[in-house]
């Protein structure tokens, strides 16, 4: 199976509301509700597409501080590709294009039962931090 990863790499917000609804296990949002395109082009270094046979299988957001500091942010994989090393790339060329662009630090954050894909498939190392709930 060859799936083609671009880092900046095109998409339709609808596409992406789609396997993050999937993913993430939520209604669908319409684009006028959460427009990925704009959120991305507004507030991130870049992100990351996987297309396989043009479908889009895998997305994932690197919002930035504009200077040294950029996060992993929506890491979604479509639930018919799971475990398949996709996430990995994903990640994997965002580490690269994040380092290229000069960034000195690659943040996530993760529920423990994700420790195994960010810690040991990633190479994150963990790291203690903090969470205030808005809502």
């Amino acid at each position: 199976m060859t799936i083609a990863y671009r880092w900046r790499g095109e998409f339709e917000s609808t596409e992406v509301n789609a396997i993050h609804a999937e993913a993430f296990k939520h209604r669908q949002y319409r684009t006028d509700e959460w427009d990925w395109r704009a959120l991305v082009e507004a507030h991130s270094l870049g992100w990351v597409t996987g297309r396989r046979f043009g479908e889009l299988v895998g997305f994932v957001n690197v919002p930035w501080d504009g200077f040294v500091h950029a996060w992993i942010q929506d890491v979604i994989v479509a639930s018919s590709q799971l475990h398949l090393g996709i996430g990995t790339e994903l990640v994997g060329t965002a580490t690269t294009h994040a380092r290229e662009a000069g960034c000195e630090w690659l943040h996530v954050d993760f529920d423990r039962d994700l420790e195994p894909f960010y810690v040991d498939a990633c190479g994150f190392t963990q790291v203690t931090a903090g969470l205030i709930s808005l809502v």
